[in-house]
């Protein structure tokens, strides 16, 4: 992991690696020591066990008087101790001791113990039920003051000593084994078993290192393509939006001038031709060419309100200079003169400074939304709202329209499918809803962050 490099910023292998190589790190100092361990528990168990043989055959039949009194014969004691010096085992054993079931002891090397009773230890109480019993290094009971006092490493042995004929265990016998050889044998078992352990987990953890960091470089190449194809989708979406942008800024542009050729061309020519009309009607006398005279006259009239109509819908205010609240409230006002029933406005945001091309999507919007208002829901309810959540510009023109909102799609007819190409091209969302307290909602969503 590079300086300064966080966790999160990580490789996957290098998370792997500091992770797992800190697991790997304590399970193998677990199973180092629990198999050095039952090493040593093995080794000084099988030594045990031969030297309480050994102890067992040459000492079980001097301690027989124990089955008839609570004390050996002094000739008894003389020959154990006899055969503790003299035999080869004598030259390991540094001290012995001689126990009853009830801690009593009846004989021992350090002759200033004999007749004291002791707290009977776990393992001086298991041997009494039969078992050898051993400890390595372990010379802090009381009555081993003497023993530890030597300072050397000693195995601790308890050898039950058993009544011939009827194998009952009489006695407890507990030497003290001088045990410098094992304790050299247990460290060297213990290193090499340390270094097994070490070595298999090294070499586990480092085909799974390999592992991972083979896996990591190709997510990692994977994750530089995707962020090189996002990069370029990014950029291209961004053109390809910017081109719808700058493309309904041109439409606009050209109906605005459709709009106004048409006020300035053919609406002229209609108003000419009606005043017109009246300088002829001077010249016909008859009443059929009077009637005919009234029907060309209505025809035009109607033609410029119809022109007019169009030349007001195409037509554009002044978007760039006036605030979205000014143009929605202007839009509102007009349309509320015309229609005769009453548009709300609300405008709950700060930022008046929104981008042309959202500008003017809302103020198209608005006008096909309260014209649809007014057409399928006779202009009852008809408000505008303008809010943002969640950083997502929202406009809703809404309505209280008995009319089925699916009814209304499907005769939606141009304006508001031209509409849902207008809001699509800036990333917006466009839909009409049914509102649960009756009418509907046109709502547009819009996130203005990504159209400048």
């Amino acid at each position: 992991m590079g300086k300064g490099k966080s966790w999160a910023e990580a490789s996957l292998a290098w998370r792997f690696a500091t992770a797992g190589g800190l697991v790997m790190l304590i399970a193998a100092i677990v199973v180092a020591v629990w198999v050095s361990g039952r090493i040593e528990a093995v080794v000084v168990r099988n030594t045990a066990n031969s030297t309480a043989l050994f102890m067992e055959s040459f000492i079980a039949p001097l301690m027989q008087d124990l089955t008839k009194a609570n004390e050996l014969s002094r000739d008894s004691r003389l020959e154990i101790g006899r055969l503790i010096k003299e035999t080869a085992l004598g030259e390991r054993v540094v001290s012995f001791k001689l126990w009853r079931e009830d801690g009593l002891l009846v004989d021992a090397s350090n002759t200033e113990l004999v007749g004291q009773r002791f707290e009977v230890t776990e393992n001086l109480r298991l041997a009494w039920t039969g078992n050898v019993m051993a400890d390595f290094e372990d010379t802090q009971d009381p009555e081993d003051v003497a023993e530890d006092a030597l300072g050397l490493p000693l195995m601790e042995v308890y050898s039950p000593i058993r009544e011939i004929g009827t194998g009952r265990v009489i006695a407890v016998a507990e030497f003290y084994e001088i045990a410098t050889q094992l304790k050299s044998d247990l460290i060297q078992a213990r290193l090499a078993s340390w270094f097994a352990v070490a070595v298999l987990m090294a070499a586990i953890g480092g085909s799974l290192f390999i592992i991972v960091l083979r896996g990591s470089l190709t997510i990692d190449r994977q994750l530089a393509a995707l962020q090189e194809m996002s990069t370029k989708n990014l950029s291209l979406r961004r053109r390809v939006q910017g081109a719808a942008v700058r493309f309904s800024a041109m439409n606009d542009s050209a109906l605005q001038q459709i709009g106004t050729d048409l006020h300035d061309g053919p609406a002229q020519m209609m108003g000419y031709a009606a005043l017109r009309i009246d300088a002829v009607r001077r010249h016909i006398t008859g009443a059929q060419g009077q009637a005919e005279l009234d029907a060309v006259e209505q025809a035009i009239r109607s033609a410029m309100t119809e022109i007019r109509n169009m030349s007001r819908g195409l037509s554009l205010p002044d978007i760039d200079r006036k605030s979205i609240s000014a143009l929605l409230d202007a839009l509102a006002g007009s349309l509320s003169e015309r229609f005769e029933v009453p548009i709300a406005v609300f405008v709950e945001m700060d930022r008046e400074d929104l981008p042309r091309a959202i500008k003017l999507c809302l103020y198209r919007m608005a006008r096909e939304g309260l014209n649809n208002g007014w057409r399928h829901a006779d202009g009852r309810g008809l408000a505008l709202r303008l809010n943002v959540q969640d950083g997502q510009l929202v406009f809703s023109v809404l309505d209280e329209g008995e009319v089925a909102a699916s009814d209304l799609e499907a005769t939606e007819g141009l304006g508001l499918a031209g509409l849902r190409d207008r809001v699509e091209s800036l990333g917006g969302q466009l839909g009409l809803l049914r509102r649960p307290t009756g009418g509907h909602e046109l709502r547009m969503t819009l996130d203005i962050r990504e159209v400048e």
